[in-house]
């Protein structure tokens, strides 16, 4: 399945881009996102694993805590921590590499 043009994807990002605006003062509500750097947020999250790009929406945008995803996926609570962080840990390389091959993931 080809998440680029997820509508799933896109409407939970503009959610969260506007709650996160609507919690700032009005001075800086009124700064647009760079579309660039929206775009490269996107594929970053777009170029998880598919369990850990679940994990990682459902805390970051959703705002589900760890035990309400454990109960939903019936895994533990520490398996969720570690796949959050995992899937933290890869949207971070994943932003600081563009270019980074899928099977990079495997070897680091």
């Amino acid at each position: 399945m080809n998440d680029s043009n997820d509508p799933d994807l896109r409407r939970r990002s503009k959610r969260a881009l506007e709650r996160s605006i609507h919690n700032h003062d009005a001075a800086v509500a009124d700064i647009t996102p760079d579309p660039t750097e929206m775009a490269r947020i996107e594929d970053a999250v777009r170029r998880l694993p598919r369990f850990q790009r679940e994990i990682f929406l459902a805390i970051r945008l959703d705002d589900y805590s760890y035990a309400d995803i454990a109960e939903r996926t019936g895994l533990a609570v520490p398996q969720i921590e570690r796949l959050f962080a995992k899937a933290l840990g890869n949207f971070c390389r994943n932003l600081d590499d563009p270019r980074r091959h899928w099977w990079r993931r495997w070897f680091g």
